[in-house]
C-alpha cells in the first residue's frame, strides 16, 4: 500500500518562478555569440534542470574553459537583468501554496543567491523562509537523488512519504532515484513525454496540483 504524501518538495525554476523561458532565450543568444549555436529544443534537453556547474562543464567540453567562463559570466549578468525586469511566478503558484495543507520546501539546482533574487522579485520568499535547499549543498546534482534526499532528511521525512514537483527530465529522474513520487509539470518548456515514467503524474495546469496530491 502506498503511504500518504506528507511532504511536498518543489523545484524552483520553471515550477515556482518562470525563469526557464528567460534562461532559454539568453542561452540561445550566447550559443550564437560564442560558437555553439543550438535551437531551443536542444538547450532544453541539455541544460534544463541541471546545475550551473553541470552546464558549465558541458560548455567547457565543447568550447574550452575560457569560453565557458565567459558564457557563465554573461549568462548571470543577463539573467539577473531579465529577472529584475520581467520575472513572474508560474501562474497559479501562490494559490497552490496558500491552499496546500502539507509541509513543503524547495530543492533546486539553482544557488541560494539566485533563489533569493527570483523568490524575492516574485514575492514568494516569505512562504519558504528557511526551507530552501540548493544543489550546492550536496555532492551530486540532479539526476542524482542527493538533493531530494538531503531536503527530506533535513525536513524530517522519509523518502517514501515525499512528493517532488518538477519540470525537467533530470528532476523527475532524481525523484525516482530517491524513491519519491513526482509530479511532472508540463506547462512550461519540457515536453510531457520527457517527464512521463514510473511513479510520476504529468500535469499541465499548476492549479490542478493540490487535487492531484490529495488523490495520490
Amino acid at each position: 500500500m502506498t503511504s500518504p504524501i506528507e511532504l511536498v518538495i518543489f523545484d524552483c525554476d520553471g515550477v515556482l518562478v518562470d525563469t526557464e523561458r528567460l534562461a532559454l532565450r539568453i542561452n540561445v543568444e550566447l550559443g550564437a555569440e560564442l560558437g555553439w549555436p543550438m535551437d531551443e529544443r536542444e538547450i532544453v534537453d541539455r541544460f534544463l534542470g541541471r546545475s550551473n556547474a553541470a552546464v558549465t562543464e558541458q560548455i567547457a567540453a565543447r568550447l574550452g574553459a575560457e569560453t565557458a567562463a565567459t558564457w557563465d559570466q554573461r549568462y548571470v549578468e543577463r539573467l539577473n537583468e531579465a529577472v529584475d525586469r520581467e520575472l513572474t511566478e508560474v501562474p497559479g503558484v501562490s494559490e497552490v501554496l496558500d491552499g496546500l495543507d502539507l509541509p513543503f520546501c524547495i530543492a533546486s539546482s539553482g544557488t541560494h543567491e539566485k533563489m533569493r533574487r527570483t523568490l524575492g522579485v516574485t514575492g514568494l520568499a516569505p512562504r519558504f523562509t528557511d526551507r530552501i535547499f540548493s544543489t550546492t549543498e550536496v555532492a551530486r546534482g540532479k539526476p542524482a537523488p542527493d538533493l531530494f534526499l538531503h531536503a527530506a532528511a533535513t525536513m524530517g521525512f522519509a523518502p517514501e512519504v515525499c512528493a517532488v514537483v518538477e519540470d525537467s527530465q533530470y528532476g523527475v529522474a532524481a525523484a525516482r532515484a530517491a524513491g519519491m513520487r513526482s509530479f511532472g509539470f508540463a506547462g512550461g518548456l519540457t515536453p510531457a513525454a520527457w517527464l512521463a515514467g514510473p511513479r510520476t503524474v504529468v500535469f499541465e495546469e499548476m492549479r490542478a496540483l493540490p487535487a492531484l496530491i490529495a488523490a495520490s
